[in-house]
C-alpha cells in the first residue's frame, strides 16, 4: 500500500495551499460544496508520496493528514 492523504470535508475551507503544496499532484478541488459553504480538496486516488506538504502547509488543523501504512514484514 502507498501513502494516502485523508481530507475532511468539514475542515476545509478550500485554500488551495495543499494542491499548491503537492509534489505529486494528487489533489484537486472538488466541485462539491461543505456544510460552510466552501469547495473542499480531494484526493485523485492513487499517487501520493507521503510528504506531507499537504499537511505541514495546510492552515486547518484538522483538515488534512497523511496515512503511511507500515510495510508488512517479512518471514
Amino acid at each position: 500500500m502507498e501513502p494516502y492523504p485523508v481530507i475532511n470535508p468539514l475542515e476545509c475551507k478550500g485554500c488551495e495551499r495543499c494542491i499548491l503544496a503537492c509534489k505529486g499532484k494528487v489533489l484537486f478541488m472538488s466541485d462539491k460544496i461543505n456544510e460552510r459553504g466552501y469547495h473542499y480538496v480531494e484526493y485523485k486516488g492513487s499517487g501520493c508520496k507521503g510528504c506531507g506538504n499537504c499537511y505541514y502547509t495546510c492552515p486547518e488543523p484538522h483538515a488534512i493528514e497523511v496515512h503511511i501504512p507500515l510495510k508488512k514484514r517479512r518471514n
